[in-house]
């Protein structure tokens, strides 16, 4: 059984912002498994089979920063291993349109991975980081990832999100150093 969360902050007011994007991809996913969500570990989630493979998705309700609070009650629900669980999110190190499969490290400044560390108790588990680009020098960078996408950056968005899940495919394989091959470009 492998676990795909993708981070974000509920609400209409942030549905469309960089922020959200793991929002993004793991709506993306569902549509695409014809999977629908229910309410449960305080957030969306579902369940489905892709290559033979359980798998469940999740998109935590809790906020951002409190994110580990949902993920924590999923995994301990199914028992869950930590190398199972991959946590799609944005990151403003990487340029628009570049991501990152990583299997630990460090929250990065993401206080969203640093919520599931401490709920885990682990940095060991996979993240999928995409890239929102950082903000202009006159933005404060709180007020940058709660902002939308720019009609300009739509194009590689659209992009991203579709190798981020040719990458999540992979990693549901246990083929991720293809994966990193591949997409870490």
């Amino acid at each position: 059984m492998k676990v795909i969360v993708g981070l974000g902050n509920p609400g209409p007011q942030y549905a469309e912002t960089r922020h959200n994007i793991g929002f993004l991809f793991i709506d993306g996913l569902a549509e695409a498994l014809g999977l629908q969500f229910r309410t449960k570990f305080q957030g969306l989630w579902t369940e489905g089979s892709v290559q033979g493979e359980r798998l469940l998705l999740l998109k935590p309700h809790t906020f951002m920063n409190l994110s580990g609070r949902s993920v924590r009650e999923l995994v301990n629900f199914y028992k869950i291993a930590p190398e199972d669980i991959l946590i799609v999110h944005d990151d403003m190190d990487l340029p628009l349109g570049k991501l990152r499969l990583r299997d630990h490290g460090s929250a990065g400044g993401h206080n969203g991975i640093k919520s599931i560390m401490a709920e885990l108790g682990t940095e060991t588990f996979w993240r999928l980081k995409l890239g929102v680009g950082r903000p202009p020098k006159e933005w404060d960078p709180a007020r940058y990832v709660l902002s939308p996408f720019g009609e300009t950056e739509l194009p590689a968005i659209e992009d991203l999100l579709e190798r981020a899940e040719k990458a999540a495919g992979l990693w549901l394989k246990g083929d991720v150093g293809r994966a990193m091959n591949i997409y870490h470009r």
